[in-house]
């Protein structure tokens, strides 16, 4: 990485990170409220029955409505469990019991599958800080999900979970950055392939 891209990078996840933080309760509530909407459009359109999603932390948009619709609607999800060779380990989970990970962002207690089990799902969804209309995925700099979608030969359609005002004209952008299939936002879903 070049010093100037590292620069860039860090520089635009602070404006998004202040962003997110500037946001009023209003503003989350609505988000929330509308995001649940779209992700459940998302799985009922395309018919998923499983799918890897994530414990959104407090300035993230809120995914915790819809993971309860969809342990409700018998949608198996897979959430993330933070490893220190940087991979994510998963557990089947609905959100109810959760503890601290390794970098104080919330992961769900349960039994851990290998990450080999993300290769079963219908969908993964990831968090991110923004992506760029090319697909480009920008993530908050530890490099998880880059690595763990890089090691899947056959993987299911990934999709970022972000505001609408964090789909830019483009990121910044590293060799090692996974490019996402979509986005879905509070308003919309957006399919970059097919």
């Amino acid at each position: 990485m070049t010093a100037d891209l590292g620069n860039e990078k860090r520089a635009l996840r602070a404006e998004l990170r202040q962003r997110r933080r500037t946001r009023t309760t209003t503003e989350r509530d609505t988000d929330s409220a509308s995001l649940t909407a779209t992700l459940q459009r998302f799985v009922e359109e395309r018919q998923v029955r499983s799918l890897a999603l994530y414990l959104s932390a407090p300035d993230e948009p809120d995914v915790r409505p819809f993971l309860q619709w969809a342990h409700q609607h018998g949608v198996r999800v897979l959430l993330p469990i933070t490893r220190e060779d940087g991979l994510l380990d998963w557990a089947v989970g609905d959100g109810s019991t959760e503890q601290q990970g390794l970098h104080g962002m919330p992961e769900v207690v349960g039994e851990v599958l290998s990450p080999l089990a993300l290769g079963d799902v219908d969908a993964i969804l990831t968090p991110a800080a923004a992506v760029g209309h090319d697909g480009c995925r920008m993530g908050w700099g530890r490099g998880y999900y880059d690595k763990t979608l890089g090691s899947m030969a056959n993987r299911p359609p990934v999709y970022a979970v972000i505001f609408d005002a964090e789909y830019l004209d483009e990121v910044p952008r590293e060799a090692h950055d996974e490019p996402v299939d979509g986005i879905i936002t509070p308003s919309r879903i957006i399919t970059f392939r097919s």
